[in-house]
């Protein structure tokens, strides 16, 4: 059966006898990055392809080794290379004439799609291109117009190994149940991260894995896990609604992409407290900053009761950032690992969080390691220049003393 048939079929089976002629509800795609079949996505999906323009700029981009494009009104195409903005060659310029980057991307909006841009001043989601993969796109309005943030995924699942993070990582996934923290600003490669860890027990493990995110950026196919993503906006409302949804859905891992708000942080911590494996992310930089930002979610009145449900729930926290390598050929990642220890857990629950830091000097041999000694390791390798470790450090004084 072709594509054709295929889209037919579905057409016929979501409209029914009786239905009046509209927009198929659903509409199959070509075949994803990571190689596997096509994958359906409901009409809502605020973008079916991509304008031509824009996915020659990206394919431009993709072959100059670029994670990033930005389209901004009135300044040409840049992209981000190694962590650092430069500015696009000048034929990348000549395949988007007179419009701007951005009003391409709103022309090729769905109705969906412009609902969103109208109502919240902007709308995410991710699409695949043909000789790039896929592509995470944030189009929003400014003061002067539309503006686009792109970001290129990489073309398959990269390993712990690849992305140079320590492989004692994947042994956090082995729980039955607990809550996996992945913490750092934007861009600091949160999502890839996640995708590495449950790439492996997708390929490993017997379970029933759901992902939740806003938009889906990696695809997993089924392996020996079964694999559900649900894409916010698209297919649920709310983290929040697709959340509590999914603890009736039989499952054993729950990927949440980000803990936004107070409701969805609540769910997350009963599901990891009840059950469950839940992997998710949050933008902060270190282990107590994460654990701080979490318990001041909630009202005053609650807190000590988040605390100790924390303490319980908890399983690490891996905070990272992306370094510029010293040679020039892409960025190194610096982390830092802390493990719920016994210890741990009582300064969580004690709400002495300024403590944590030094359990992950005294957890060294059991696997924790802190942000300075990562810095260290990457320097004393030649990974990276020690004034880009210094512009990182949370602890200056530390991170003098191990490179000494």
């Amino acid at each position: 059966m072709d594509t054709d048939e295929l889209n037919r079929l579905i057409r016929s089976l979501n409209q029914g006898p009786d239905a009046e002629e509209a927009e198929p509800p659903m509409e199959l795609v070509g075949e994803d990055a990571a190689g596997g079949p096509e994958v359906p996505l409901p009409v809502d999906h605020p973008i079916s392809d991509l304008p031509r323009p824009i996915a020659a700029l990206l394919a431009e981009a993709a072959r100059r080794g670029a994670s990033d494009v930005l389209l901004v009104p009135g300044s040409p195409p840049v992209i981000r290379r190694a962590g650092r903005l430069e500015p696009c060659p000048p034929s990348s310029g000549d395949l988007l004439g007179d419009t701007e980057p951005p009003d391409l991307l709103v022309a090729a909006l769905g109705p969906g799609g412009r609902r969103r841009l109208a109502r919240d001043g902007s709308v995410d989601f991710s699409v695949s291109v043909p000789n790039v993969g896929r592509v995470r796109v944030n189009l929003h309005r400014t003061r002067r117009g539309n503006a686009a943030a792109l970001r290129i995924l990489p073309r398959r699942i990269p390993t712990l190994a690849e992305l140079g993070l320590p492989e004692t990582l994947h042994d956090l996934t082995r729980t039955a149940r607990g809550l996996v923290l992945v913490t750092g600003a934007t861009g600091s490669g949160k999502t890839t991260t996640l995708a590495a860890l449950l790439d492996r027990i997708v390929r490993g493990e017997p379970r029933h894995v759901i992902t939740i995110e806003d938009p889906v950026e990696f695809t997993h196919p089924n392996a020996r896990a079964v694999v559900e993503q649900i894409e916010v906006g698209t297919d649920a409302p709310s983290f929040h609604a697709a959340l509590v949804s999914s603890l009736r859905q039989d499952p054993d891992v729950i990927l949440v992409g980000e803990m936004r708000d107070l409701e969805t942080t609540r769910t997350v911590l009963t599901a990891a407290e009840t059950g469950h494996l839940v992997l998710t992310t949050l933008h902060t930089n270190d282990v107590a900053q994460t654990v701080h930002r979490i318990v001041d979610l909630f009202p005053a009145e609650q807190q000590t009761q988040v605390r100790s449900q924390l303490s319980l729930a908890l399983s690490a926290v891996i905070c990272q950032q992306l370094i510029p390598r010293k040679d020039g050929r892409g960025r190194a990642a610096a982390v830092e690992v802390l493990l719920a220890t016994n210890a741990v857990r009582s300064h969580i629950r004690r709400g002495s969080f300024h403590q944590l830091h030094s359990e992950l000097t005294l957890g060294r041999q059991a696997g924790m390691r802190s942000m300075e000694e990562s810095l260290a390791e990457l320097v004393r390798s030649g990974t990276i220049a020690e004034s880009e470790a210094r512009l990182r450090a949370s602890h200056p004084d530390e991170l003098e003393a191990l490179l000494r």
